[in-house]
This record gives C-alpha cells, sequence and structure tokens, in this order.
C-alpha cells in the first residue's frame, strides 16, 4: 500500500470514533509529576478514545518516500525517522523521533539537513571502557536532540559483535554482554536525562546486516540469555531505556517483532520491563500476531507492506480478534514510558534547523575530548610514539586525510557543520553518502610540529607513497574501511591498502597506520610497521584528537572491545555471511570466548591497549559476603605519564561456554608512581549457566577462579573463590 498526505487524513477519518468524544476534564489529575507513572497511566488510559489509542500505536516516516508515494505528516520535523501524534485535548505530546546512534541524524533524503555533533562510533566509545564518557556523550546528544526539537532518540545499539563483518557493529559495543550493556546504559541514561526517550535496539540477535528483513538466527535458548540477551538485560536495567526497538530478523523462527518468546516470555515475563516495544522501520509483518506476541507500536510506515496498526488493527478490534484489553496494555506501556521519563512534564518547544554556534562549539570539545580517549594503541614498537613536535619532516599518506576523517553509513549518519569534505564517493545514496567529515588529520598534524616538513600523498599509487616516505622521519599512513547499514563488510582493507602499507614500510620502518573503521579488520603487515592506532570512526572532531595522541598530548587509554583475527579460518563461520537460517553453533562463546575455547591466537586480543605509560596490577583478593562477591586490587602507573588503566577483572569457571568471562572492570587515572586501590562488585549471572527450562540462572558449587589484568589474553594475577550453590531467577538484578 502507498500513502499520499491525503491518505494520511483518509487513516486519521478511518479511526475517528463513533460517537462524540467526551469532553475534556475539569482538570488533568495525570498531569501531576508528583505521581508515579503507572497511577498516572491509570487516569489518563479510561479518558481516552478508542481513535486516540489507535493514535498512539501507529507511527509515521517523517521524511517524504517517494518510491511508496508518501507524503510525510506536515506535524512531522523536516527529514527526520518519525512521527507519532499526540492528543491535544489530553495533553499527549507528539513523538518526534530521531537516529541518534552517534548524534542527531538527518535522513539523506531530507531538503536540508540538520548540521549537528558526531560523537565517535559507538564501538569507539566501547572501547574507552568507560561509563562516565559514554553518559557525558549521550548527555550531549540528549542536549542536541531537545534543542532540535526530538523527544524519541533511536539510540542505544547493544547488539554484539558476533559476526565481525556486519556493517553496523560500529554502531554498537562490542563483544562482550558486560561490557556492551554497560556502556551503551551509560549513553541511554545521558540521553534520558535531557527528558527524552531512548530506545534500546536492535532486540535481538540481529548480528549481521546479509538478509537482515528475513534471514533466521538459529540460536539455543540458553546460549541467547547468557550472550546477546545477557547485553540488553544489563543495559535495560541500569539505564531504563523508555523503548525497545524490535529487529528486522527473525530468531528460532518467529519475526523478532512477533516473536512471542523474546516478547512476551523474555522481556515482559522476567524482565518485568514496563516500557514499549516499537518496531524498527518495515519491521512489523502482522497484526494479531505481533500484538499477541508484545509489539505496542509500530513504526516508520509506510516501509511495512500494510499498515497493520492502522486500519487493520481497528478491524482487529471490531471483529473481536484483538481484545480492547490488548490495546490498552499497549497504549499504557508507551503513556507510562512518556510519563517516566518527563515528556509531558517537559514538553518539546522549539525546532529549529540551526543550533547556536555556542553549543556547536561547546560540543566540538566534547566530542574531540570523547574520540582521544577511545582510541587504541595497539602496536608500538621502539616508542615510535608519541612524537616529538621536534620531528623534522613527516609524510603523511591516503585515507583522504587532507581533508577529514571517516563516517560509518546509514540511518546513524550525522550530517556535520560545514558538509562532507569529501563528496562524491559512491555510493552517493542509501547507505551512503560517503561521509568525511572535515576535521582534517594533516592540518592538525601541522599544528602540532610546526618546524616539520609536513608532506601529503593520496596512496593511490604505493610506489609513489613509498619513494616520499624513504626519507622522512616517519611515515603515517591512514587506512580507512567505509562500512554501513544494509550491507556486511570484508575484513581485508579495500584498495590494496594492504599493499600500500607494506610498500611504504618497507622503504620506511619508522611506519605508523592510523585505522578509520568500523571494527577488526586483518592486518597482515602488522610486523613491518612501527606503530598502529585504532582511530575507528572518530567523530566531527576526529582529525584533532588523532593528532592529540599521535603526539602525545592524549596519552592512548583506550582497549579493545572487540577481538581483531589473524585469519579469516579463525572464525566460527570463515564464509561469507549468508542468508536464510544462520545457525550459531558457537552459542555464547563470542569472541575471546571462542578465541579462548578454540585455543585461536588472534591478531590483537580483546581488552588490549597499550599506554605511553605502563601499569602493574598486584594485591589481588576476593571477598564472598552477603554483598555478594567483590574483586580488590591495587593498580600503580609504572611509568613516567600520567595516564589512564583499564583494569579487568576475568572469572573462569567449569562447564561453561568458554574458558572464561569478563567478570569486572574500573579505570583509574594515575599520575606517574602513582597508585590506588580499587573494588570491582562481579554480578554473580557471570558465574551461572542459564537454565531455560527452569528460567533460572544456576551457580554450580566449588571453586572458581578470578583473574585480573590489563588485557584478556595476560592475566597479571590470579586467586581463587568458593561459592556456594545457587540459583536466581531469570530477572534477577542488582539492587539499583
Amino acid at each position: 500500500m502507498t500513502m499520499t498526505r491525503t491518505a494520511f487524513a483518509v487513516m486519521a477519518t478511518l479511526t475517528a470514533p463513533a460517537l462524540a468524544a467526551p469532553a475534556a476534564p475539569a482538570a488533568q489529575p495525570w498531569g501531576d509529576a508528583a505521581l508515579a507513572p503507572a497511577r498516572r497511566v491509570a487516569l489518563l488510559l479510561p479518558q481516552m478514545t478508542r481513535a486516540e489509542k489507535l493514535r498512539l500505536v501507529f507511527g509515521y516516516f517523517a521524511t517524504d518516500f517517494p518510491p511508496k508515494q508518501f507524503k510525510a505528516p506536515a506535524e512531522a520535523r523536516l527529514g527526520s525517522a518519525g512521527y507519532v501524534p499526540g492528543i491535544p485535548r489530553l495533553g499527549i505530546p507528539p513523538q518526534w523521533q530521531s537516529d541518534a546512534g552517534i548524534g542527531v541524524a538527518s535522513q539523506g533524503a531530507a531538503p536540508r539537513k540538520r548540521e549537528r555533533t558526531a560523537l565517535p562510533s559507538n564501538l569507539a566509545i566501547a572501547a574507552s571502557w568507560d561509563i562516565a564518557l559514554a553518559r557525558t556523550g549521550g548527555a550531549m546528544i540528549g542536549a542536541e536532540a531537545r534543542a532540535s526539537g526530538f523527544n524519541v532518540l533511536l539510540a542505544g545499539g547493544v547488539n554484539l559483535t558476533r559476526e565481525p563483518r556486519n556493517g553496523r557493529n560500529f554502531e554498537y559495543g562490542g563483544e562482550d554482554p558486560l561490557l556492551a550493556g554497560s556502556i551503551v546504559a551509560g549513553q541511554i541514561a545521558g540521553i534520558q536525562s535531557n527528558h527524552i526517550v531512548s530506545t534500546i535496539k536492535h532486540y535481538a540477535v540481529n548480528d549481521q546486516e546479509t538478509d537482515r528483513n528475513a534471514g533466521n538466527a538459529v540460536i539455543d535458548r540458553a546460549a541467547a540469555r547468557m550472550s546477546d540477551l545477557l547485553a540488553f538485560q544489563f543495559a535495560i536495567e541500569r539505564a531504563n531505556p523508555g523503548s525497545v526497538m524490535c529487529a528486522y530478523n527473525r530468531v528460532n523462527g518467529p519475526f523478532a517483532c512477533e516473536n512471542p518468546w523474546l516478547l512476551g516470555e523474555v522481556l515482559r515475563r522476567d524482565w518485568q520491563w514496563p516500557g514499549y516495544v516499537m518496531s524498527d522501520w518495515g519491521a512489523t509483518h502482522s497484526t494479531k500476531p505481533a500484538v499477541d506476541a508484545g509489539l505496542d507500536q509500530e513504526s516508520g510506515y509506510p516501509f511495512d507492506d500494510a499498515p497493520y496498526y492502522g486500519a487493520k488493527l481497528q478491524a482487529a478490534l471490531a471483529d473481536g480478534s484483538v481484545d480492547e484489553g490488548q490495546l490498552d496494555r499497549m497504549v499504557g506501556h508507551i503513556l507510562y514510558a512518556m510519563f517516566d521519563h518527563g515528556l509531558f512534564d517537559h514538553p518539546i518547544t522549539a525546532a529549529p534547523l540551526d543550533l547556536p554556534d555556542a553549543m556547536l562549539a561547546a560540543h566540538a570539545r566534547v566530542t574531540a575530548d570523547t574520540a582521544a580517549q577511545t582510541m587504541v594503541l595497539l602496536r608500538n614498537e621502539q616508542a615510535l610514539l608519541p612524537l616529538s613536535p621536534a620531528t623534522r619532516s613527516i609524510v603523511v599518506i591516503g585515507g583522504h586525510a587532507d581533508k577529514g576523517v571517516l563516517a560509518g553509513g546509514g540511518s546513524s549518519l550525522v550530517y556535520p557543520k560545514g558538509g562532507n569534505a569529501v563528496p562524491g564517493i559512491a555510493p552517493t545514496a542509501w547507505p551512503g553518502p560517503v561521509m568525511y567529515y572535515p576535521s582534517s588529520p594533516l592540518e592538525a598534524i601541522r599544528r602540532q610540529a610546526p618546524g616539520a616538513r609536513v608532506t601529503f600523498v593520496d596512496g593511490t599509487d604505493a610506489k609513489a607513497a613509498a619513494e616520499q616516505a624513504r626519507g622522512a622521519d616517519v611515515a603515517i599512513v591512514f587506512a580507512t574501511q567505509w562500512a554501513g547499514e544494509g550491507m556486511d563488510v570484508s575484513l581485508t582493507l579495500p584498495d590494496n591498502q594492504d599493499a600500500l602499507i607494506r610498500s611504504v614500510a618497507a622503504a620506511n620502518p619508522k611506519t605508523v597506520v592510523v585505522l578509520e573503521s568500523g571494527g577488526a579488520v586483518l592486518t597482515p603487515w602488522r610486523d613491518q610497521i612501527g606503530a598502529l592506532l585504532a582511530a575507528w570512526y572518530p567523530g566531527t572532531a576526529g582529525g584533532a584528537a588523532i593528532a592529540d595522541v599521535l603526539f602525545g598530548r592524549t596519552n592512548p587509554s583506550g582497549h579493545l572491545p572487540i577481538t581483531f583475527p589473524d585469519r579469516l579460518d579463525q572464525l566460527p563461520r570463515p564464509g561469507e555471511p549468508k542468508a536464510g537460517d544462520v545457525t550459531y553453533s558457537e552459542g555464547a562463546a563470542i569472541g575471546y570466548k571462542w578465541f579462548d575455547r578454540q585455543r585461536q591466537t588472534p591478531a590483537y586480543a580483546f581488552g588490549h591497549g597499550l599506554s605511553y605509560t605502563s601499569f602493574a596490577y598486584d594485591g589481588l583478593s576476593v571477598a564472598n559476603d552477603a554483598a555478594g562477591v567483590t574483586a580488590r586490587f591495587r593498580v600503580r602507573n609504572t611509568g613516567a605519564r600520567a595516564g589512564k588503566a583499564v583494569a579487568q577483572v576475568y572469572v573462569a569457571g567449569a562447564g561453561w561456554e568458554a574458558p572464561k568471562r569478563l567478570g569486572g572492570f574500573a579505570i583509574a587515572m594515575l599520575a606517574p608512581a602513582a597508585a590506588t586501590t580499587l573494588s570491582v562488585p562481579l554480578d554473580p549471572r557471570l558465574f551461572a549457566t542459564f537454565d531455560e527450562g527452569a528460567r533460572q540462572w544456576r551457580i554450580a558449587a566449588g571453586r572458581y577462579q578470578v583473574m585480573l589484568g590489563g588485557s584478556s589474553d595476560v592475566p597479571a594475577q590470579t586467586v581463587q573463590v568458593t561459592l556456594a550453590a545457587r540459583t536466581l531467577p531469570a530477572g534477577w538484578h542488582p539492587p539499583r
């Protein structure tokens, strides 16, 4: 079905009440912000007509979509992702929805783009292992969203990096459920501090883009509970997102948006989550099965094949196949989230296309600081980095480093102040355009080394680049790999960049590679270069941040949130991602857990990250008492520079999916020779396996190992702890 602006009006007419709406009450007691959200829902819901309830469960795309002859509602925010009409007589505000994975996005078809601030990719934020940093970034996104006229953000991607070639990995939080859930929870909490609903996504097991609209993720349910679903569980219980976005794919047969196990059993029954489930744009496939399973809001019409929650839901209510109580439940979930997160009490009052320069300048500083803290120094032979400001000659090669830094493509794309630094690279349409943010690493390097001769070579001719590099004090190769929504990628760098790096490194052993990518890539040249810096997609101030790290103004403190494989044959599925059924036989053994189980040595291990200083970890002890299991240890800065340590605690037990799991982590900023003692609580679920039949976490009695270090592959100290047998209900969580 297609929809024009006239059809939009016709649909509104179809859902009009048969009788006149009741008069507005003299007072609106649900407007009392002192009341609990559930009480406010109970007061408001009986005042709504059926037509008004139907209005809240059906969302529209907010941008014209000519392929389906769709005109966006006039009240929608220009060029944005979604719109749900409000109900003025009851004080129910509209829902103005924007994509916002790394900042306030604009749709590619928008006639005018919002120029906003982009953080580094979510995967980069996860590489910081810094929950407070994630929260600060989320608060920045939320502030720009509110100032732009949005109150619902499609942000909070927590899908695990199960398939390292997934084109959307840059939007997510890495391969470990504790790290991903914790970081994304920080981002969501920051966004929602602005009285905005944040939507955690894509629920669930949405781990590749190939055949994303129909592919079937086949996975043991208990294994899913200990991996993909555990990441969601951690984030939901820690941040209380107002909405969950169900995914495109199928999970063990049914579509995610009409999956009774995912929506009804796990999310509602076991986790007791009170918010609302919205569909991804085009992920609704039915009316009654979706309603019965627990989908509350069809979003982004006309991307679905039909208006399942429009005229079709009205018909289902009329013939009794869907009952009024189900509609009340759906609307109640939506209203609860809107009350809980302040959409009633802090209404949006303006929607400018341009934001004040002062706000954008302040936020540029936020994203620059964030980017510098997310970069991971993977290799640094003979302390090649940091570079000295007195360096005499530097050749910068490739990656359009003279113009800007790369961004990921798709719905999360933020359009920057100043526009695309390198326009015209294909694809220029969805999931493009390929975007380079106008923050030039070359110019930033020149500012850091004002006395040096800094030369740029575009890298298209490997021989010419090598000749330029041969006589330089240092060569810096910028290697890039673009990724985006709706596509999966190769782990091999495109455009013969491997050959370029080898050629430059052969000419100059003091070669630094700066990698701008959406995730892991193969690095067959790593032993031939002097240094390797993973800069990810570093955001709208990324060029300056890269230079700050290269020259030591910022001491790199990032640690890998994913494993960099050495070869494709190390992966659970070495072949390219395929359509149809994808069987995840590795179960919960994702990433480093798979490598440990298979006794494979990766190129760079999960948790790995170097610094311009060094740290020692010792004094590990483990307390097991009524408060739970807590690891306590000391971290010392044993080098000559101030730096941030990322202390990682792993736990090991028998009968698990892998030899060890990340059990906890903490960060500490330390001056030279300084030390601190840290205490890290270890979630009991990370000592357990899940019993799907009993819907319980089960901890077996016995001895467990607790390991401390700065990476998953090099523990500095190990102690044992003895635990009694214990069971926990499926929805257990620590006290909030």
